[in-house]
């Protein structure tokens, strides 16, 4: 069974060089007990749907569509490997660190149980600088960490909240809905960092694309035909 290994918040935002406003939320540790989830409000006005959690730059972070991120604990162990170091629950700056259940082929649009809140897969995380230099500082000791993200493709998943109310480690996973398309959260990762002659393809996930996303597509389109 889908369980939540551990839940992750960042009670304070830390003074950093490398983000843009300053200031981080990334690294999130776990914490005991049950959270309050709930829909933050639009990007740009609100942060994380998670009470206590902290985000640092709410104009590229945060919001309805990114209220909660998740990544798989096997990704992490993955990365262990690859990188040689020891990565703990929450080191990708995740707010859920889970088990037996897959979030680089999971569908846009997906609903997840977990608790008693419902979730929907909004499309993946794409590195940047914050990230960057939050895993090259504390973990990784060097350059070219998006880059290589990025090959990998293994970016966890973002969700925005359709039902709120509780979740906590320990709770189970359960997959309540997945829609009839293709589009998976490495199609959208690789539409938006590698491959743009996929961004079209992200319109039939409706309106689980981020706004932005969807108006990247429209301008993307726009172009093409005019020249």
């Amino acid at each position: 069974m889908p369980v939540v290994l551990s839940l992750n918040v960042a009670h304070k935002t830390t003074p950093v060089d490398y983000a843009r406003a300053g200031v981080t939320g990334i690294d999130k540790r776990p914490v005991d007990g049950p959270r309050e989830v709930r829909a933050p409000g639009a990007r740009g006005t609100a942060g994380s749907g998670i009470a206590g959690d902290t985000i640092g730059d709410w104009t590229v972070h945060g919001g309805d569509y990114q209220a909660v991120y998740g990544y798989a604990r096997e990704d992490l162990d993955w990365w262990q490997g690859e990188l040689g170091v020891d990565l703990h629950n929450g080191q990708f700056g995740e707010n859920l660190t889970t088990q037996g259940i897959d979030h680089t082929h999971a569908l846009v649009g997906e609903h997840w149980r977990v608790g008693t809140v419902t979730l929907e897969v909004t499309g993946p995380r794409v590195p940047c600088r914050t990230f960057a230099g939050h895993l090259e500082q504390h973990s990784l000791g060097q350059r070219g960490w998006v880059k290589r993200f990025t090959q990998v493709a293994r970016p966890g998943a973002y969700f925005r909240v359709l039902e709120p109310g509780r979740f906590a480690a320990g709770d189970e996973i359960t997959v309540l809905h997945r829609p009839d398309h293709d589009v998976t959260v490495e199609l959208f990762f690789r539409a938006v960092t590698t491959d743009a002659d996929l961004l079209p393809r992200l319109l039939v996930a409706g309106d689980a694309v981020p706004p932005q996303v969807i108006e990247l597509v429209h301008k993307r389109t726009t172009v093409e035909l005019d020249s």
